[in-house]
């Protein structure tokens, strides 16, 4: 169980607003704060490099930190400095020809789209479609049904940014994939930090986050997850001193782990309170976490589900901490704004960024909230109150036209 005086105490700025953003960028907590203040502070007083030279340990730790927050090995972790430059670093490592196939799921996000159809288009690659199951999740089934020795990449999203869907069979989509001898590309962005998440349970070959969602780091901050066979068939494009080593006038040697994807300027102080923000997930207990964020997130659902002229388009037989909504004759603009003038923070998730499945569901905007453990449910009835005068606004504005 979530100590909720502690997690109070660390969140003051939840204190006098409902904070219900963390799918965008969440409050991270007192010790997070502390951890890059100090650094930076340090930096000030005795230089950058001797500040860097004092926490080394720490830093070299924190690969042992996120392999037992992400059920893998310490060597298999890399710190970048976002969930974009992760999943990009090991993209265009995946070696690709013309006639290979990329598949993704209908809920793939727009940010790996894009340099997915991008490389597709320069090498003559095809990036094809995997219809979802009948929750609206990434279907196993389809899957198999469309592999062949063509198919190369496996792109799966774990929790989309437009819904609460969990993608539940990852596992059985890794032994599909692997069955073929493709790779699987696990967009873990959404899901660290509001659910347990394990890399060698799914048997995904590659998995990215960022710091500043669910997991309340700084912002500027990813981690990257490389297991043993992706590192056999990726090829790095590009490595600095971080990466590789030069050895002779004509020669360099790469390293062998997943640092190779690092660089070797990066900011300290927000990398340590990355590594502070995993350590206080694990202080907290990952379960515990994972049943409050869903909790919470059912809990708003089915209030925002009672609301006359409210719907919420939500996916998936298991869902999480993320919902999304729309008011009947208001835009989502216009919810966001209400909310935020009775200081409950939301976001809205448009159809570029979820593309694919905005178009099969016939949506191009919606209102996404995202209470994470901090969140009560005194907070949360109260911006469904805020919704449901919104909701009646609409309803008087249709009335009078």
């Amino acid at each position: 169980m979530i100590d909720m005086a502690r997690v109070s105490a660390d969140t003051p700025g939840a204190a006098h607003r409902v904070f219900l953003n963390s799918a965008g960028s969440s409050l991270p907590p007192t010790p997070v704060l502390d951890t890059v203040i100090a650094h930076l502070r340090r930096e000030a007083e005795i230089g950058g490099y001797e500040a860097l030279d004092e926490r080394a340990a720490d830093l070299e730790a924190g690969y042992g930190v996120f392999a037992e927050l992400l059920g893998c090995r310490p060597d298999q972790v890399a710190f970048t400095d976002s969930a974009t430059r992760s999943w990009l670093a090991a993209f265009e490592a995946v070696p690709l020809t013309a006639g290979d196939r990329i598949l993704v799921g209908e809920l793939e996000y727009g940010g790996n789209a894009i340099p997915l159809l991008m490389r597709a288009r320069a090498v003559g690659a095809s990036v094809e479609v995997v219809p979802s199951d009948g929750d609206g999740s990434f279907a196993p089934d389809a899957l198999a049904a469309m592999l062949d020795e063509r198919v190369k990449v496996v792109s799966v999203v774990q929790v989309p940014t437009n819904g609460g869907v969990v993608a539940a069979d990852v596992r059985r989509i890794s032994d599909a994939a692997h069955s073929v001898g493709a790779l699987v590309l696990l967009d873990a962005c959404q899901a660290v930090g509001q659910l347990a998440v394990d890399a060698e349970a799914l048997d995904v070959d590659v998995l990215t986050g960022t710091g500043r969602k669910w997991l309340r780091g700084p912002r500027g901050t990813g981690f990257l997850v490389v297991r043993d066979r992706a590192k056999a068939v990726l090829r790095p494009k590009l490595a600095d001193l971080q990466g590789g080593t030069w050895t002779g006038a004509e020669s360099y040697a790469l390293r062998d782990d997943a640092r190779v994807y690092e660089l070797w300027e990066n900011d300290t102080a927000t990398r340590l309170g990355l590594i502070a923000a995993a350590r206080y997930l694990l202080e907290l207990g990952v379960e515990a976490v994972e049943e409050a964020v869903t909790r919470r997130g059912a809990h708003l659902r089915s209030a925002l589900a009672e609301v006359d002229g409210v719907t919420v388009h939500d996916l998936g037989t298991r869902k999480c901490g993320l919902v999304t909504f729309s008011v009947d004759g208001a835009e989502a603009g216009e919810v966001q704004a209400a909310l935020a003038a009775r200081d409950v923070a939301v976001s809205i998730t448009r159809r570029s960024s979820t593309l694919y499945d905005m178009d099969r569901r016939g949506l191009t905007e919606l209102v996404r909230a995202s209470p994470h453990y901090f969140v009560g449910e005194a907070q949360l009835d109260a911006a469904v109150g805020v919704v449901a005068e919104v909701a009646a606004g609409a309803r008087g504005r249709a009335a009078r036209a």
